[in-house]
């Protein structure tokens, strides 16, 4: 248990895990000064609130995330379910566009693609 102490990273995935959301959240909130420039820990963040069904909350967590990596396909799969639940279905396009030109045989985004270009 030392360990999750030494790395609180690792203490917010096991609270993930757990499904100890809130504690997650306060825990996380408590380190975002010091990750602020961590791409795992953005995207840690933005999947706790999106298992929450916040959504809202987890856009700029994904957004920062993709931005300290954006070659990330994990981070942006989470970002275009995001901007699907907030109907945004253009930046959903956009995602899955980026997916594509890094992963082209990516065939779920692919389909999505169609899908929402066709609609």
């Amino acid at each position: 248990m030392v360990g999750l102490f030494k790395h609180p990273k690792r203490r917010l995935k096991k609270l993930l895990k757990d499904g100890e959301y809130d504690k997650a959240v306060a825990f996380g909130k408590s380190l975002e000064s010091e990750y602020h420039n961590d791409s795992d820990f953005m995207f840690i963040m933005g999947s706790i609130f999106f298992i929450v069904d916040d959504v809202q909350k987890a856009l700029p967590y994904f957004e920062k995330a993709f931005q300290l990596n954006n070659n990330d396909v994990e981070t942006l799969t989470l970002k275009t379910n995001v901007h699907l639940a907030l109907q945004q279905k253009d930046k959903a396009i956009d995602c899955c566009r980026r997916i594509v030109k890094l992963q082209p045989k990516n065939s779920e985004a692919q389909k999505l693609l169609e899908e929402l270009e066709n609609t």
